[in-house]
């Protein structure tokens, strides 16, 4: 029959060695690492992703527009890319008329399956080359999840990792300690001299 005492560790106790109160110690310090200080740095890598991608998607809608034009034909056999959305795009020629400007002509990329004649929408940068449409709030909340959830696991693995190493020094330390301690009792149990 095994019984368990709760905070032995805390205790006086000629048993209890030096190595016991640093593990009772990194115990507590690793449960408020882990239960408080690993999500505070998942929030705080959260508002600092958040920030970054909204200052992205602000500069991409500046210097990006959006220009509805037909495809006048496929450039060719080229592979699918996927875009945003998991959806496929192929590059094809497309003309558009600006205002202004005249009728121009361009690569872009286009959804799969779409026919020469049809009209799409398609997003080009101030250069004039296409471009992906700029990240919409979807995007930002995604980004702004991943890293936030990233940093918390990061910081519960570390201090895991931390917590594991203290664990096998402690460990070693008793046993040394362990050991010292037989080799004064030895003597008088066995009636050998060391």
């Amino acid at each position: 029959m095994r019984t368990r005492v709760r905070g032995w560790r805390w205790r006086r106790s000629p048993l209890r060695r030096r190595s016991d109160v640093v593990e009772a110690w990194t115990v507590l310090v690793v449960a408020v690492l882990v239960l408080v200080g690993a999500p505070l740095s998942g929030v705080a890598a959260a508002r600092w992703a958040h920030d970054e991608a909204q200052a992205v998607s602000v500069e991409q809608r500046a210097e990006r527009h959006r220009v509805r034009a037909e495809v006048v034909g496929r450039k060719g056999d080229a592979l699918p890319s996927v875009q945003a959305g998991g959806q496929q795009a192929f590059r094809a020629t497309v003309r558009w008329t600006e205002p202004g400007e005249g009728t121009r002509t361009a690569t872009a990329r286009v959804p799969a399956g779409t026919r020469p004649g049809e009209v799409v929408h398609v997003w080009f940068d101030a250069q004039g080359r296409s471009v992906a449409p700029p990240v919409d709030g979807t995007g930002v909340w995604q980004h702004t999840l991943t890293i936030g959830t990233c940093a918390t696991g990061g910081v519960v693995l570390a201090v895991l990792l931390v917590q594991s190493v203290i664990r096998r020094v402690a460990l070693r330390r008793r046993l040394t300690e362990w050991e010292r301690a037989w080799a004064r009792t030895e003597p008088q149990w066995t009636h050998r001299r060391a």
